[in-house]
């Protein structure tokens, strides 16, 4: 696979047995031109740092960028970004620069992992387990909370949103990258509190959530 961005973000500690909160995170969405995975774009990113089991308010980031074609008309309506609210972000090698720092030596915490694992891959490169042994699914945690069986991640009720208000999370923005990224941050904390066992989970049992309901 091409990577647009150059190489891919620097990997996290090797320990990923180490309690979570000893793990350095991100949280991280995309917004992208359409939900091909293999022909959209993506058109803005939010990045937010978990540390020490803390968001990172202050040290979130967000970026436009203007993609090699045009948001869908069905994607406009979602995220609300037009053609012309990207002609003056930067394109997209120029942004994954960086996106590239702001993910490096940490684990990502995403909202439906799927997605952004397919745009990341696009970016920088890089195997779809290589990713999957950092990418935290925040989605597949709400499922295993819920007792939900195996071939659940198939099932419809779980948009960011609703199972954020579920559990008490405030949602100022839908669909802007940065708010994204700070939902889904602030519920990963909510979960992670929840998981059966009795003890912080981590990183390594976390990202494995995803063969699990499979």
């Amino acid at each position: 696979m091409r990577a647009l961005g150059g190489r891919r973000p620097a990997a996290p500690h090797p320990r990923r047995g180490l309690p979570w909160r000893a793990s350095p995170m991100v949280a991280l969405d995309f917004e992208t031109t359409g939900l091909d995975l293999h022909h959209d774009h993506v058109i803005a990113y939010g990045a937010i740092p978990i540390e020490d089991g803390h968001v990172r308010v202050g040290a979130g980031r967000s970026q436009l960028i203007h993609p090699p074609a045009p948001p869908s008309e069905r994607s406009q309506t979602i995220h609300l970004l037009r053609e012309v609210d990207l002609v003056d972000a930067p394109e997209t090698r120029e942004a994954a620069a960086g996106l590239r720092a702001a993910l490096a030596n940490r684990f990502l915490v995403t909202w439906y992992a799927d997605v952004e694992i397919a745009f990341l891959r696009r970016l920088f490169g890089g195997s779809e387990r290589a990713w999957r042994r950092r990418v935290i699914d925040v989605r597949d945690m709400a499922i295993v909370i819920d007792g939900a069986p195996a071939g659940a991640r198939r099932a419809r009720g779980y948009a960011l949103t609703q199972t954020a208000e579920r559990f008490g999370v405030p949602v100022a923005d839908p669909h802007d990258a940065l708010d994204d990224a700070l939902v889904t941050a602030q519920l990963f904390l909510v979960l992670a509190a929840r998981m059966p066992g009795g003890r912080e989970p981590t990183p390594r049992e976390l990202t494995a959530l995803y063969r699990s309901l499979t």
